[in-house]
Order: C-alpha cells, then structure tokens, then sequence
C-alpha cells in the first residue's frame, strides 16, 4: 500500500492553517507569516483580454472528473512539491470527498485545471496548470463562481504570486488568517 498522510491528519492541518509539501523525500508542514487570498467578492477582477476569452468559451468545465490527472499536470514542472506521498495522500482526501478538481477540456483533452481542499466556507487552493492559453485562468474563475454559489466565504492560495495578484489577490497576516479562519469553522461569518 503506498504510503500516505492520512486524510485526518490533513483536515487537522488545514483547520489550523497549516499544509504539507515534499521538498528533497520530506514531508514538510507549512504556515506563512504571509498568507495569499482572493477575493470572493467584488475585489475579484477578471481582465478585458480573459473576459473575451471566457465569452468564447473555450473549454467545457468539469467538476471532479480527473483529479490524479490534474495533480500529475501540476506536478509536471521543473521543480515541484508534489511527490509520490502528496500524491496519494490528496487522492486519498479526493476519494474521502475534501479535496476537488476543476479541469478545462476541449475535445484534445484535459488542457488545464486546478485542486484543492474544502472545509466549510473555505477553500484551500493547492495548484493549477495549463496547457493552453487561459485554461488555468478559466477553471480559477469557474471556482470562485462556484464558491460564491456555494457559501464560501475565504480562497486560501497559501502564498501570493503576480499570477494570482492580477485577479485581485492580496496577502493578510497569519495571525489575521488564523482568527478568520477559525470563525469561518466555527460556522461564524467573517
């Protein structure tokens, strides 16, 4: 049996805003000092170029349908936190029902998508690819559309890069995310 973090060791870690990624055959257990979020409101911008791109409607968004497919394109970079143990383990969490996939397909395929970790009213994004232009962006949107249907009050993207600041992403303190996160679990709004 392959070797795995057990799903309620994950949920555990989630609840307390901490998360696992390989590093060199380790397991290692994260909680920045700074955390990235996006917006679920109005802050979330999506821009011109994207907004025609959607209007096109590229890719035909499916819900769960491929998740090890998803997790292995997102691990297929040069450098990657995603090993054989994470691997398993959120396929584990996946079939336990906590950790979700949002593909974009064309009939060429799977072109590009997301995952991540539910809990209530939040959602932890873990990674997202491409493989053609807009596929990530487009199954990003999709999520947050989703989310906000759903109830979902808090998108963690764990740290912040410029890809995710062009869709209004922003950074907030442990401290500030740790207290949200908490009254969001607690089944308190923020």
């Amino acid at each position: 049996m392959p070797k795995i973090i057990p799903p309620e060791t994950l949920l555990g870690a989630y609840a307390s805003g901490v998360f696992p990624m390989a590093q060199d055959g380790e397991i290692l257990w994260f909680s920045p000092e700074c955390r990235g979020l996006i917006p679920l409101d109005e802050r979330f911008h999506i821009s011109r170029s994207l907004a025609k791109s959607l209007k096109r409607k590229p890719f035909e968004i499916r819900w769960d349908t491929a998740f090890r497919e998803v997790m292995l394109a997102c691990a297929a970079r040069d450098e990657t936190w995603i090993d054989e143990v994470i691997l398993n383990s959120y396929c584990a969490l996946h079939a336990a029902g906590h950790a979700h996939s949002v593909e974009c397909w064309d009939a060429e395929g799977l072109q590009g998508g997301l995952y991540g970790v539910a809990l209530p009213k939040v959602f932890f994004g873990e990674s997202m690819f491409s493989r053609k232009t807009d596929a990530s962006k487009i199954a990003l949107v999709a999520l947050v559309e989703n989310l906000r249907g759903s109830n979902f009050h808090l998108l963690d993207t764990q740290w912040m890069t410029p890809h995710l600041k062009q869709f209004g992403g922003y950074e907030v303190s442990r401290k500030a995310y740790q207290a949200s996160l908490k009254k969001l679990l607690r089944g308190e709004n923020q």
